[in-house]
């Protein structure tokens, strides 16, 4: 079986936490509306934690130091064929104030009890949980 042109393809994406709240962004590209962790395609040569930083300041203007890597997340369509690995990073926010920016149509900062009820990318929920974990919050 030869592999579609669509996959797999590398990701990164960074979890950031400032006074016990995550970054998020509504995406603007499909699945448009559904909430995420800033993020986007690695760029050849480049490492997927600078991507994941990189990601970060297109999309919502915030630099963070990213210390920990969290995990490899995969999404995995039939039908458009997509298959994306994504190198997900946490750390604490270090300065810009969130402003959607990119392929986002919202950047916010929420409490962990303000996640209920909204309709995530997948795997974003677990990102999330372990950031915490991994940063002691």
């Amino acid at each position: 079986m030869r592999p579609s042109p669509q996959s797999p393809k590398l990701g990164a994406s960074a979890c950031v936490w400032r006074d016990g709240r995550v970054l998020l962004i509504q995406r603007a590209k499909p699945p448009v509306g559904l909430w995420s962790l800033p993020g986007g395609h690695v760029g050849f040569g480049e490492t997927a934690l600078a991507a994941a930083a990189r990601e970060l300041i297109e999309e919502t203007g915030v630099v963070a130091e990213l210390s920990e890597f969290v995990g490899l997340y995969e999404v995995i369509h039939k039908e458009p064929p997509i298959h994306y690995a994504i190198a997900c990073y946490c750390g604490h926010w270090k300065s810009g104030e969130a402003a959607a920016a990119s392929d986002a149509l919202s950047a916010e900062w929420l409490a962990p009890s303000e996640l209920e009820g909204l309709e995530f990318v997948p795997n974003i929920r677990a990102a999330v949980a372990r950031s915490r974990l991994l940063l002691k919050l």
